[in-house]
């Protein structure tokens, strides 16, 4: 029999994502939960969604979260942990509200919630919160007594986050041809986000020249490339790149694009490249179009070898550092001592975000037609 986990005072566990369509149909409504407020026509969502139909109008990151769903029940069984875990999206079914809806007629009355977003910026942290006070409000209208709710931190350098993606990395560079791989470039790439919304990511005191969400993403970069130098002997150069911009031409974006990127390094004579798509937890429609689809067109364009790396997505090490970011806020919660386990030079990030942390920006930006938190 396995240790019996006390996750106490949490009764529960909410897996919060973004949602996607599943068939053609879903594609402009899903879009227009997504854009909703923004006024725009559903041509042009037609146009945005153009994405999804490539792939049948289907985006998987709902499968991918059926599966992650599994792997942590499993996780949590095998491991004694003794805690519900649920599924409710921002953008489509299963909606958020539905599901603390029916938290709520369990009798959950604590909850902790993993938002599939690993890093501080708007967008990826305080709008999921926003949408949980919104849901939480509909309940309380509906005369339901609302469960309390915590946020899980952000899991960016946790070794459960960052260990299978170098293994990711190691594989995808044994298999570029031979010739190639000891000259390969590592192109780490995350979600292009405004760089005023950058700048203004993370706590007040540290906003300016990319904010946490920059800082965050080049210490995930830094890791997994030291350790790819560590396991092969290689000291492979590499850069924090971006995919996915969207939005109005006029408003600074993150930069460079991968696609840019790859023409940059091509001109360069580099002789190939592994694209590390450290800033997404799944293999969803970003990864699958922007990079699996457009970036390896460029690079196929340019006869630039690439091989794209594996996100962390079910594996069984995440499932792992949710259940131990599940213990360390349980005990946190209960005045037991806690030992919080990050990688790198930044350290475990705060549970509760202060004041001025990842505020709203405005304008916001136009529809990414993307399983995105940046839409």
């Amino acid at each position: 029999m396995p240790e019996v986990l006390d996750a106490t005072p949490y009764d529960a566990l909410l897996l919060l994502s973004f949602g996607g369509p599943e068939g053609p149909d879903e594609v402009v409504p899903f879009l227009e939960n997504v854009t909703r407020g923004r006024g725009i026509p559903k041509e042009r969502l037609k146009e945005v969604g153009q994405h999804y139909f490539l792939f049948d109008g289907i985006s998987p990151i709902n499968d991918q979260n059926r599966t992650l769903l599994d792997a942590l029940r499993k996780d949590f069984a095998e491991h004694g942990l003794d805690l519900p875990v649920y599924w409710g999206n921002r953008n489509w079914a299963p909606y958020l509200t539905d599901t603390l809806r029916e938290m709520a007629a369990d009798g959950r009355r604590r909850i902790l919630v993993l938002a599939t977003s690993a890093y501080a910026s708007y967008s990826g942290c305080r709008q999921y919160r926003e949408d949980l006070a919104g849901a939480l409000a509909v309940l309380e209208g509906e005369g339901l007594e609302p469960p309390r709710i915590d946020k899980l931190r952000h899991y960016f350098n946790h070794p459960g986050f960052v260990e299978p993606m170098t293994e990711g990395v190691l594989k995808s560079l044994a298999e570029l041809p031979e010739e190639v791989r000891a000259g390969a470039h590592l192109a780490f790439t995350t979600h292009s986000i405004p760089v005023a919304a950058a700048d203004t990511s993370g706590p007040a005191e540290g906003h300016g020249d990319g904010g946490a969400y920059v800082r965050q993403h080049l210490d995930v970069a830094r890791l997994i490339a030291e350790a790819v130098r560590e396991e092969t002997g290689i000291d492979h150069p590499w850069r924090l790149v971006y995919q996915s911009r969207s939005g109005a031409p006029h408003i600074p974006w993150l930069e460079p694009d991968i696609c840019d990127h790859l023409e940059e390094l091509h001109g360069a004579g580099t002789a190939a490249a592994v694209m590390v798509p450290i800033g997404f937890v799944s293999d969803h429609m970003e990864v699958l179009y922007d990079l699996d689809t457009e970036a390896r067109a460029k690079a196929e364009e340019l006869g630039l070898p690439v091989r794209r790396s594996a996100t962390v997505g079910s594996d069984s090490r995440f499932a792992a550092a949710v259940r131990d970011l599940v213990l360390e806020r349980a005990a946190a919660e209960s005045g037991r001592r806690v030992t919080r386990c990050a990688l790198g030079t930044l350290g475990a990030s705060h549970d509760l975000c202060p004041v001025g942390c990842c505020p709203a920006r405005t304008p916001k930006p136009a529809a990414a037609g993307t399983d995105s938190p940046y839409a």
